[in-house]
């Protein structure tokens, strides 16, 4: 295996996987990007693009190659639902930064409310020109 690709059974590359999934269900319903809010599994997203592992990774979990693009914002994460109905509760990795810190006050509020808001810097493309979400920024 390359030292850019992802061992197998990490979280970060199985959650990967899992996003990857809701992003292409979104897109094939017409939805936009989905938010990508967690540091540690963007990080895992950004060791794999390039290489020639993430494309088949890719196409085997969204149904496609989807890119990768800079889209920032802050709000409620539009795709949480669909992740739950599909895998059940979203693990703590999604509340973990790039040093493997994890965020103890929003994976609380999450377990206590369901719902997930955060800032994001950047989610999912198609390629298509009508598959960007609008940027919205805390005020």
């Amino acid at each position: 295996m390359s030292s850019t690709a992802l061992s197998p059974i990490s979280n970060e590359h199985r959650e990967l996987g899992r996003f990857l999934a809701v992003a292409g269900k979104r897109f094939a319903a017409g939805h936009g990007p989905a938010e990508m809010f967690s540091p540690a599994v963007d990080a895992a997203w950004h060791r794999m693009l390039g290489t020639p592992e993430y494309a088949a990774f890719s196409a085997e979990h969204a149904g496609s190659v989807l890119g990768h693009r800079a889209v920032n914002g802050f709000g409620p994460i539009g795709w949480v639902a669909t992740y739950e109905e599909a895998y059940g509760p979203l693990p703590e990795i999604w509340f973990t930064d790039a040093d493997g810190v994890v965020d103890r006050t929003a994976f609380a509020r999450y377990e206590e409310t369901g719902t997930v808001v955060a800032e994001w810097d950047c989610g999912p493309t198609t390629g298509d020109r009508d598959d960007a979400a609008p940027s919205t920024r805390r005020s």
